[in-house]
């Protein structure tokens, strides 16, 4: 009779922890996200970094670093930059299911003729995971 009630009772407390599980923070080095968009005339690829994320039922919001390879056309008289470049950014990510919405932003270092500033931009993509 005791073991039933060990039984039983490890069968209800098993039952009691498979609830779904509240909103969480959680710190995470790569998501499994790609996402392209457009930034400052210009195109950018990347995948989610080091981020700190939030999920609350089907949706997952994530804020952090975005490592991206940037695509756009150097137009500046005399020596050119590559086309693309590698380059960091930061951002808000909103994954819903397997869609991906993304606001990154860029900083844009100091010219010759332009002062140093953030560019924002949107994007779309699809999570992996």
């Amino acid at each position: 009779m005791k073991n039933c009630l060990y039984a039983v009772g490890i069968l209800l407390s098993g039952l009691c922890f498979s609830q779904e599980t509240a909103s969480k923070i959680k710190a995470s080095f790569f998501e499994g996200i790609a996402v392209a968009g457009y930034v400052d005339h210009g195109a950018f690829i990347n995948f989610t970094g080091p981020n700190l994320s939030l999920t609350r039922k089907n949706i997952k919001w994530i804020a952090g670093m975005l490592p991206s390879l940037r695509i756009k056309e150097d137009r500046s008289p005399g020596t050119k930059n590559s086309p693309v470049m590698p380059t960091l950014g930061a951002g808000l990510t909103v994954v819903y299911k397997k869609m991906v919405f993304q606001i990154p932003v860029y900083y844009n270092a100091k010219t010759s003729d332009q002062n140093g500033n953030w560019k924002v931009g949107a994007g779309i993509g699809y999570s992996f995971k």
